[in-house]
Parts: C-alpha cells; structure tokens; sequence
C-alpha cells in the first residue's frame, strides 16, 4: 500500500486560517470569527511573526494553539514613542481626547498613527506604540487550507 504524504504549511505558501488571539487572562482581542478566515503568505508581512509560526508545518484541518511573546508579536514598549506636546503647538483646530487616534508625520516624511494617551490643560501627551505592544499573546489557529494562489499580504 502506497504511503501518502500530507502536505504542511511552509514558507512561501499561501494559507487560510481562523484564529482567536486572547490576553494571557483569556480576554478575546482579535477573532476571524466575525468577519471570516483570513488569507496570507508566510514569511509576507501580513500577519505578525509568531502568528506565521505557529502556522508553519501545520496540516490543513489542524487546531493549535501557542503563546506568542512581546518580541514575535507587536514588539515591547518603547519610551521613545511616547511623547508629550505643549498644547500651543497644535493646531487650532484639534480638540484631542484620550484614547482618539492620530495620524503624525515624522520628520524623515514618515506617517506614523498614535494614540492620545493622557492629557492635562497644557499637555498632550501621544503614544506611537502599538496597542498591543508589550502584550504576551494567545493565538487559537485553524489552518483551513494551503491555498495555490499568488502570495497575499504583502506590505505595498
């Protein structure tokens, strides 16, 4: 009887998963529940780095679920990200509240989003990290299938 070989999600393959990614208290963050499976290719830069590890040398069909450390997902922290503004030097008409996002251009040109993170009467202060930087995390995967597609997901 002949062997049969199952293929598993490599490198370079175009995969479609569901996931559920929850803090490590069990809180949901993230879910494909809602708006269906997502598409990528691993080693793209769609999806986080431990969210392509996790896939790799899984089997169509297959549930795992792996932690996910700060480094592998949204990066640690970082204090030269947040910064605090004298109000006068905004805009006149910017009205910020905690919590609203903002989209800053850098000095080299670049765009970068941050979050209004505290305010007082005379200070704003912004955070560019990501919102789940420094967050250890939980992914729930299903590889539904490795798809023959062109790569998918790639940064423009």
């Amino acid at each position: 009887m002949p062997s049969t070989t199952v293929a598993t999600a490599q490198p370079g393959d175009t995969v479609e998963i569901d996931f559920v990614g929850r803090f490590e208290d069990g809180e949901v963050f993230d879910s494909s529940e809602e708006r269906g499976p997502i598409t990528f290719t691993i080693g793209g830069e769609a999806v986080i780095e431990g969210l392509q590890n996790i896939v790799k040398g899984m089997e169509p069909g297959e549930t795992k679920a792996e932690e996910v450390p700060p480094e592998h997902a949204y990066g640690h922290r970082r204090s030269d990200m947040v910064k605090e503004i004298e109000r006068a030097h905004l805009p006149d008409d910017m009205d910020p509240e905690v919590g609203v996002a903002l989209r800053l251009r850098l000095d080299n040109g670049r765009r970068v989003k941050a979050f209004v993170s505290k305010m007082t009467e005379d200070t704003v202060t912004i955070d560019a990290n990501h919102p789940l930087a420094g967050q250890t995390l939980t992914f729930e995967v299903t590889l539904n299938a490795i798809l023959d597609e062109e790569p998918v997901g790639e940064a423009e």
